[in-house]
């Protein structure tokens, strides 16, 4: 059971929404996995929030995936 995720609707341009299916495509994630991924890495650049906090989701495949890419 994974970490419980609070939904809400983002709003964006179809410029930046194209620009974000091209670049979740690159790391073969889905557009809302990669909108969070570069939320969470802007949040972890700002000390915000830690970055073991932003890992405590990711499952045992999520990091074979990164060790792999």
């Amino acid at each position: 059971m994974g970490i419980e995720r609070k939904q809400f609707p983002l709003r964006m341009s179809e410029d930046l929404y194209r620009a974000f299916e091209r670049w979740a495509a690159d790391e073969f994630r889905s557009v809302n996995a990669q909108i969070e991924a570069v939320l969470s890495e802007a949040a972890k650049k700002s000390g915000t929030v830690s970055y073991t906090h932003l890992r405590a989701h990711e499952t045992r495949e999520d990091l074979v995936c990164r060790l792999l890419l």
